[in-house]
């Protein structure tokens, strides 16, 4: 059977294949590039398992208290060395990313002290974990006072008023390294080390925490090479391989991890109990298999810039830009193209493509969201998915694929299903 054929069995016809084709041809120097930094990282988790002395030992189970649990131990071992930081905390019961960075957060600050953003307003579902939406439990309630800068024009930090923000109660600065739903670029890592570096230099016993998530193995560095106290992502993204079913990290500094610790079970426990409830093979074979899953999601992102960019829409990054993390948004300017590219993506999945996707009022969010995501994992972003709110600019955000081939079939279905509903031209 011809490629064309199977394409065709599922879905795609002649003309949407061939566009893809056409522009597919012109990236194999891009995923050149890419597949050199996964050939790094993937030899950078190996050494980091090889160095912590991995054996299938650390694979077995433990229940109740988790008093010992050797894999568990070794595995936050590992990441500490994936990452180079003194200690990490990796588990299964941090649930989210949202979730990671609550804890992180929680556990460093105190009444009183003041917690900095630089890169203006975090994602939405921290919005009510600060309290800048009002919400039960925020730090807000527990009086940690939140202040922000806003990005400039170009999307590049306002060093001037990040200077005037610091100031003696300041005790945790906040750098998001994705863009949420934003349609900013994302930051490098040398961008970051940049802002890390002005701050510390301005007050040196701040606590910089960077929100890691959908950036891990994207560069040959991560935020905890140049300077980052914390480093915070969800194991149902990059680092999980899409093999890990739940579970979130913290790698840095042992006493920023260590009251992370103490906020996630209790003061005097700390990282000392936790069952791992027969979870650690996934996490760790799903680390292994991290760099080279997380190449096929750029390249995915990067057709997805070149394929729209092609069709005249707004691409964040651009078609040319480089990488800083696996997320690709697309401005459509309208909520019906947002709609049809997610039910695109959702008719690609290998779970659930019959279902079709539609706007909700999603829990920790201030406008109807529709999310589609036919994943193993239910929520895995690292999976192909995408999600956005639909309110304006009416941008969608793409991510993930556990292999090229899967987010390539994912950009052509979406094309399919604008194509279909006449809001584009090939």
């Amino acid at each position: 059977m011809e490629i064309d054929s199977i394409y065709e069995e599922l879905g795609i016809s002649r003309n949407v294949l061939d566009f893809g084709t056409k522009v597919e041809a012109e990236l194999k120097t891009r995923f050149e590039e890419i597949d050199k930094n996964a050939e790094f990282n993937q030899m950078k988790v190996i050494k980091a398992m090889q160095d912590n002395r991995v054996s299938d030992i650390h694979f077995a189970a433990t229940t109740g208290y988790g008093y010992n649990d050797l894999g568990r131990d070794t595995l936050e071992a590992v990441y500490a060395s994936v990452f180079h930081t003194e200690t990490a905390l990796v588990r299964p019961n941090l649930i989210s990313g949202t979730h990671a960075l609550s804890v992180a957060l929680s556990g460093n600050l105190r009444p009183g002290d003041e917690l900095l953003s630089p890169a203006g307003k975090p994602y939405d579902t921290l919005e009510e974990v600060i309290g800048i939406r009002e919400s039960v439990g925020s730090l807000k309630e527990y009086g940690v006072v939140y202040r922000q800068v806003d990005l400039l024009s170009d999307g590049t930090f306002d060093y001037d008023s990040i200077k005037k923000a610091l100031n003696e109660k300041t005790r945790l600065v906040t750098i998001q390294r994705s863009k949420g739903y934003d349609t900013r670029p994302t930051f490098s890592v040398n961008q970051i080390g940049e802002l890390i570096a002005f701050i510390k230099n301005l007050k040196p016993d701040v606590i910089c925490m960077v929100d890691n998530c959908y950036g891990e193995f994207v560069e040959r560095i991560e935020p905890s090479d140049v300077g980052a106290d914390m480093i915070v992502g969800s194991l149902i993204k990059n680092p999980g391989g899409g093999l890990a079913p739940i579970g979130g990290y913290i790698a840095g500094r042992t006493d920023c991890i260590d009251r992370a610790s103490y906020r996630l079970t209790a003061p005097g426990l700390g990282k000392e109990v936790g069952a791992s409830l027969g979870l650690n093979q996934s996490f760790y074979q799903g680390l292994f298999l991290s760099p080279t899953v997380v190449s096929g999601a750029l390249k995915g992102a990067v057709f997805a810039a070149n394929v729209y960019e092609r069709l005249g829409f707004s691409v964040v990054p651009d078609g040319n830009q480089s990488r800083h993390d696996i997320i690709q948004a697309i401005t459509f300017g309208n909520p019906e193209g947002v709609i049809a590219f997610c039910q695109g993506i959702q008719a690609a999945a290998p779970v659930d493509s019959f279902v079709t996707p539609e706007p909700w009022d999603m829990p920790g969010y201030d406008a109807p969201v529709i999310m589609a995501a036919g994943a193993f994992v239910q929520g895995s972003s690292i999976e192909l998915s995408a999600d956005a709110p639909i309110k304006p600019p009416y941008a969608v955000y793409f991510q993930g694929g556990l292999t090229w081939y899967h987010a390539k079939l994912g950009i052509l279905m979406s094309l399919q299903k604008l194509l279909d509903a006449g809001l584009i031209v090939l």
